[in-house]
């Protein structure tokens, strides 16, 4: 079934390429495994068309959301969710240029679409361009990258005046477990975009990521995840020990690397 609604996928005049990413793109998975899917269009594919071939396969479509990337999302009708992204091959290298090639860190997530580029599986790549995309960014991490990367997250999370861990500390006292929440959020994010830049490999996403830094990341903090769990058993039952888990998890980020 997924072969022939490739195929279908495959064949309208807009697409140049198709691929799989996430678990599907690996050796790692079994049928309940969700698809991710990657359509890069030369032109936008009229939204009743996409409607007409994937109701053929289909039992839940919702069609056009935009929440993160313009995709459809739906359901398989052996019960297995797909989501497809419709990106342009120009504008998707031109920002993932903008990190390998220009060095450009960020807030969090910072080679997460470097990452997606050098692992998904193309399925068809009419004229090889998505070849010529991998093969271009298929270079070692970057040093100024690297850098930079370390000098933005060490100010995010604590040298700054707006870093997240003082903001914490201040939502943890006032006892505003929302806001404890939301910053507890941006302090992993840079602190897991720090770990993998620290360690010169790409940033798989936002799932299983504990996991992911013990398989890939020579250097980890001493305690990683004992400081990581104290941290989330605090946070809503013994908030007045937020202070010291997060001074923890940055004394022994520290201690491997001189911000």
């Amino acid at each position: 079934m997924i072969d022939r609604l490739f195929n279908e996928l495959c064949a309208l005049d807009e697409v140049e390429a198709l691929a799989l990413g996430g678990s599907r793109a690996g050796a790692h998975y079994d049928q309940a495994s969700d698809y991710d899917v990657y359509l890069y269009c030369q032109r936008p594919v009229p939204e009743e068309t996409r409607r007409a071939i994937l109701s053929r396969y289909c039992s839940v479509m919702e069609i056009g959301n935009h929440f993160w990337e313009y995709e459809d999302n739906c359901r398989l009708s052996n019960g297995t969710d797909i989501d497809i992204l419709y990106r342009d091959l120009d504008a998707f290298t031109a920002d993932v240029a903008q990190v390998v090639e220009r060095f450009q860190a960020r807030s969090a997530y910072t080679t997460c679409m470097w990452h997606n580029l050098l692992t998904c599986k193309a399925v068809y790549d009419r004229d090889g361009r998505l070849a010529q995309a991998k093969e271009r960014f298929s270079v070692p991490y970057p040093r100024q990258l690297k850098e930079n990367i370390l000098a933005r997250g060490w100010k995010l999370l604590h040298s700054a005046m707006p870093a997240y861990d003082a903001q914490l500390i201040k939502a943890a006292k006032r006892g505003d477990l929302v806001s404890v929440n939301h910053r507890t959020a941006g302090f992993l994010e840079t602190y897991f975009d720090v770990l993998f830049a620290l360690n010169e490999t790409t940033h798989p996403g936002e799932k299983r990521l504990v996991q992911l830094c013990r398989e890939r990341c020579a250097l980890l903090p001493n305690h990683f995840e004992e400081n990581l769990e104290k941290l989330f058993r605090d946070l809503y039952h013994a908030p007045q020990q937020v202070a010291e888990d997060i001074q923890a998890i940055v004394s022994e980020l520290e201690k491997i690397f001189q911000p």
